[in-house]
């Protein structure tokens, strides 16, 4: 059974960071079981959305900016997950070394560590994921009405 936590923020984010986590799991990686997953909900001190750090091969932490709107604050909850996703699977490594030179990996492929954030295949799909996630959490939860999950 996958461990979730989370913490800071407020009771109301808590809750429904800790749903859209739960529901993030059961479309990106629906027979992992193992996950140990600390959410902390906080002001970050640059202008990030949120951070995701692999601790070990199934334990991760998240940070994540909880003065976005909750709306903002839940889609980066579901892009942070796609990483988790990344990770977990292996898809990619925060960096490897090819012919004496530092690069990331994805899916077997070298990246430069020069890569443009915007070029970098991991954020392609994590920023590709995020937004459906989090539309399909919120309506399968009955909050596709309320006026916080709208644009």
């Amino acid at each position: 059974m996958n461990n979730i936590k989370v913490v800071g923020g407020t009771i109301s984010q808590q809750e429904k960071a800790q749903s859209v986590v739960k529901y993030c799991i059961n479309k990106l990686m629906p027979k992992m079981e193992t996950l140990i997953i600390e959410v902390t909900l906080k002001k970050l001190k640059d202008d990030a959305d949120g951070y995701c750090l692999r601790v070990t091969p199934r334990n991760f932490k998240i940070e994540i900016n909880h003065t976005q709107g909750l709306r903002r604050m839940l889609e980066t909850v579901a892009h942070e997950m796609v990483h988790v996703k990344q990770y977990a699977r292996n898809e990619t490594n925060d960096w490897a070394y090819y012919n004496g030179k530092e690069f990331y990996k994805w899916k077997d492929k070298y990246v430069s560590e020069n890569t443009d954030y915007w070029d970098l295949p991991w954020e392609i799909e994590a920023n590709g994921m995020e937004v459906g996630l989090f539309v399909r959490w919120a309506k399968e939860r009955g909050f596709d009405k309320q006026a916080w999950t709208q644009i």
